[in-house]
């Protein structure tokens, strides 16, 4: 307890007795609603690598085909991250997150009546990829940074785990779905699950703090919201984007972030499952461990969040990439027909660096770029599924080439190492760059 302090010239009498204050703080509740919303926008996106088989058995389309509107869905997912994040300074993010949400449905819906692979790239790869991407990480950056100041770190990694958790929910019901039931059935499914989310973010989430009459956790109090901005969304974004790739650290957080799509989204989870197939091991239980793989992904992210907030963010990086490249030089050895034990401790150890990265890179984009560091993080969060796409439909073509993805994986192995060295030579920001600020 405690008590309040008396106002100029009251009498003693006056002193109120104040509770402490117990109410769990409303940004909590807005990340929730986020973490909710990422989770389902996560879902289609974690279908891919076990549609490639049924698909190609019922039209016959080579796995390079549906791979090419898997990188038309991974690219989209990136380069629209940063317009959303423009989008959400003028229109709010919860108005922007809803409707991605319901364009996430459409696409979702929409394939269970294509018949041809263009409708393929329109529906999983356009669609999709706007509506996820309009979901993307700049999304939890953008509500990690507007309504936090303690903690952000935490909350960054918790809201980047969303999408591990989603594919750890969703994956396994989409794998024995599409086996049971048929792939279309699997895509119903997530379509109505993106709806369902969407009353949620309407009801909890708020643009700013001041919205409700508060301030960002741990905040001063008195803190002032930004004026949302009048001009038009796509300049902003481009504005940004020209007077950030003036810097070395934009350059070196892009190539680093490039690589880390194309060895996680484009190569692992796109294909992870038919090259376990190509081995003997049915598609369920890749399946299964690919979503093993979420579990230990929330694990290693939210951990990866806490340790931003302790140590260099650079250094991690640099950790991160190294151990990446180990873990996926030796997959080739340990695929086999039935789960063995060092499989068992590659997906542990896979798992726990999936997207641990994530958090020290947005921690690198506000620190060196400040209010702008959400539409930043977008541009670098655009060159990671430049990098995604590029490796979903390379190993889609080294398999339909040679019949093994042995290659694909050493190469990986070869890039995370350059993004190693190349988040290590980031030097670290004095302040904010003050053209990007505001």
């Amino acid at each position: 307890m405690s008590f309040q302090p008396l106002p100029p010239g009251a009498a003693a009498d006056d002193a109120v007795l104040v509770q402490p204050e117990t109410r769990l703080h409303r940004a909590w509740f807005v990340a929730a609603a986020a973490f909710i919303a990422l989770l389902a926008a996560a879902g289609f996106r974690a279908a891919p690598g076990v549609l490639i088989d049924p698909l190609h058995n019922e039209f016959g389309w080579s796995r390079a085909t549906i791979a090419s509107a898997v990188s038309v869905n991974l690219v989209l997912y990136g380069l629209f991250s940063p317009f959303a994040a423009a989008l959400m300074e003028r229109f709010g993010m919860r108005r922007v997150a809803s409707t991605a949400l319901f364009v996430v449905a459409i696409g979702a819906g929409g394939t269970v009546f294509m018949n041809a692979s263009w409708q393929l790239i329109l529906c999983w790869g356009v669609l999709v990829g706007v509506g996820t991407g309009s979901m993307a990480m700049s999304f939890a950056a953008t509500v990690a940074a507007r309504w936090f100041v303690r903690s952000r770190g935490v909350v960054t990694g918790v809201l980047t785990a969303a999408g591990a958790t989603g594919q750890l929910i969703f994956l396994p019901i989409v794998a024995n779905l599409a086996v049971d039931e048929g792939w279309r059935t699997a895509s119903l499914v997530i379509a109505i699950a993106a709806l369902a989310v969407v009353p949620v973010v309407l009801l909890v989430v708020r643009d700013h703090p001041s919205d409700v009459g508060t301030t960002a956790y741990g905040a001063e109090p008195g803190e002032v919201a930004p004026v949302a901005r009048t001009g038009g969304s796509a300049r902003r974004a481009l504005s940004v984007l020209g007077s950030a790739a003036r810097t070395r650290t934009f350059w070196l957080l892009a190539v680093g972030f490039a690589i880390c799509g194309a060895t996680t989204n484009g190569l692992v989870s796109t294909h992870f499952v038919p090259a376990a197939h190509d081995h003997g091991m049915p598609q369920t239980t890749a399946a299964g461990l690919l979503a093993l793989v979420g579990i230990f992904d929330v694990v290693g992210t939210i951990a990866s969040g806490w340790l931003t907030d302790r140590v260099d963010p650079r250094i991690l990086l640099g950790v991160y990439y190294a151990l990446r490249g180990v873990s996926l030089a030796l997959l080739p050895q340990l695929l086999s027909g039935t789960v063995e034990p060092s499989m068992w401790a590659f997906i542990i150890f896979y798992g726990l660096d999936w997207v641990a990265t994530v958090p020290p890179t947005v921690a690198l984009c506000v620190r060196q770029f400040g209010a702008a560091g959400p539409i930043v993080f977008g541009w670098v969060f655009a060159s990671h599924q430049l990098g995604a796409g590029l490796a979903a439909f390379g190993a889609g073509a080294i398999r339909d080439s040679s019949g093994s993805y042995s290659l694909a994986w050493y190469i990986a192995a070869s890039l995370a190492l350059i993004a190693s060295v190349a988040s290590l030579s980031i030097i670290k920001a004095a302040k904010p760059d003050p053209v990007l600020v505001g």
